[in-house]
């Protein structure tokens, strides 16, 4: 009885660690296919109407913005150090 009692536990242990992992896995499988059913969905509808006359997609057809900050986030260090 004590041995059974022993793999009852064992069983539970995993079964606490693994209920997680199970209802995640789940969750986001939902969520693939309701990106799956509204990109269905959009391609239905075909490309929106746009009232302004831009091009689809926000282009503009002009330069790309300049980028902003000073250029990688770090300053440059002292002269002669790699």
């Amino acid at each position: 009885m004590n041995t059974f009692l022993n793999y009852l536990v064992v069983a539970a242990l995993f079964a606490l660690v693994l209920a997680p992992v199970a209802l995640g896995l789940a969750r986001e499988r939902r969520i693939d296919r309701q990106l799956r059913e509204a990109e269905r969905g959009r391609r239905a509808a075909g490309p929106p109407e746009t009232r302004s006359g831009a091009a689809p997609g926000g282009g503009g057809g002009g330069p790309p913005p300049p980028p902003r900050g000073g250029g990688g986030g770090c300053p440059p260090g002292p002269p002669g150090v790699a």
